[in-house]
């Protein structure tokens, strides 16, 4: 009897503590493509970015170090990094770490492009966004989830603005994204 306790304190031990798990993130319900600053009248120059709102959790009571956050964007044969990661809610961080529990948080996280002079522009197409972290101590990046989204004519058409941006608005009954143009 006192070795079968044994062996479930064991199991327990190993579920609580020693599990790494899995770093995980709910579906965003909002996606934007656009330029960054749309709701700044201070900024002037267009500089596009990716915005997301999700939630980030831990499938193990250790919970998991965050280093850093990326997405990758990809657009029939055209490919783009927005490596710059900045988060938070209502004070924006620049993405240095974050330490995500098993009970997750919630941030507004920012996708900058590289300051290499690259630029993407949102033309009409299939869109393909997958968000990747890298843990503290793992050299291998985790897909954390990968997004479909559609650029219409019609959106392209608007966004050719400088004040136009894209907003994706998740529609769990059809499970897809429905897209709308927003102004400054």
């Amino acid at each position: 009897m006192s070795s079968l306790a044994l062996f479930v304190s064991g199991i327990t031990a190993w579920l609580t503590f020693f599990r790494k798990g899995a770093l995980k993130a709910t579906q965003p319900t909002t996606v934007f493509l656009g330029p960054d600053g749309l709701n700044n009248p201070l900024i002037l120059v267009k500089n596009n970015k990716v915005y997301l709102r999700t939630l980030l959790y831990s499938t193990s009571k250790r919970g998991h170090l965050v280093e850093s956050i990326y997405v990758s964007l990809k657009r029939n044969e055209s490919h783009q990094n927005f490596n710059i990661w900045v988060y938070g809610e209502p004070e924006l961080k620049r993405g240095s770490g974050l330490f995500v529990p098993q009970g997750g948080v919630t941030f507004d996280h920012h996708f900058l492009l590289p300051a290499d002079g690259a630029n993407f522009d949102f033309l009409v197409g299939n869109y393909q966004l997958t968000m990747y972290a890298r843990i503290v101590g793992n050299k291998n990046k985790i897909q954390l989830c990968e997004l479909n989204l559609s650029m219409t004519d019609k959106l392209a058409q608007e966004m050719l603005s400088e004040k136009t941006g894209c907003n994706f608005d998740w529609s769990p009954d059809q499970n897809r994204y429905f897209g709308h143009t927003v102004q400054r």
